[in-house]
């Protein structure tokens, strides 16, 4: 049985002017008209921005390589899905049928558009700083957790770590061809890892930096899938 959304509005901190808007936010696609996704697209923009801000002033120092990176670990489908089941919002969601029966309330995507719709529900509620005060409170932990540190390393050291995190093989790099004059040598560079089925390639002046060229691609790569 579906729990009732002023019970999660609760559970959140929140009050809402129009608890209709919070109904929205909870009803996938699965379960008709007037779902959640125009509020996921609000959602997903100001928790952009919110993060975005966030790490600027928290990190002075940090370059916008680094602070991309930060911002893309913060807010990218697993750590959302994560944020929403510590919330119990899977309790709360409203599926159709097909949905229900197939567990959506447990799927990532579902669990974590729902929440940035929750976020867009609230930025019309309430406006901007409502909304931002409630996703800092709501990302203070995974927040204060960053360390710049462990951002701050080439693409190849970051592939390989990630790799090994996983418990998965290294990344295999193969150099496709080279071309240009001896002294103005382009050189290019395949990536491939156990992880994803697609490859990346990279292209620069040496065969060191089509490699990291490559790796970065393939960084960029698994966060889309991951999405």
């Amino acid at each position: 049985m579906i729990k009732k959304s002023d019970v999660l509005a609760r559970k959140l901190g929140l009050s809402f002017n129009d608890p209709g808007l919070l109904k929205v936010a909870l009803t996938h696609r699965s379960a008709g008209a007037g779902n959640n996704e125009r509020l996921e697209y609000l959602g997903d923009s100001v928790l952009g921005f919110v993060i975005a801000e966030a790490l600027f002033q928290r990190f002075p120092a940090a370059g916008e390589g680094v602070l991309s990176r930060l911002r893309a670990s913060l807010v990218n489908q697993n750590s959302l899905a994560e944020l929403a089941r510590d919330c119990h919002i899977g309790d709360y969601l409203i599926l159709g049928a097909g949905e229900l029966k197939s567990g959506g309330f447990r799927r990532e995507s579902i669990l974590s558009d729902a929440l940035e719709a929750i976020m867009g529900a609230l930025l019309l509620d309430q406006g901007v700083q409502a909304c931002r005060d409630w996703i800092l409170t709501l990302f203070d932990g995974k927040l204060q957790a960053l360390r710049i540190d462990n951002w701050d390393k080439d693409p190849k050291t970051r592939l390989q770590e990630l790799m090994q995190a996983q418990r998965q093989p290294l990344p295999i790099y193969e150099l496709l061809a080279t071309s240009g004059d001896e002294h103005a040598q382009l050189f290019d560079v395949e990536c491939r890892v156990d992880a994803c089925p697609q490859t990346t390639r990279g292209s620069g002046v040496s065969r060191k930096k089509a490699e990291q060229m490559a790796a970065e691609a393939m960084l960029n790569l698994l966060q889309t899938l991951n999405q």
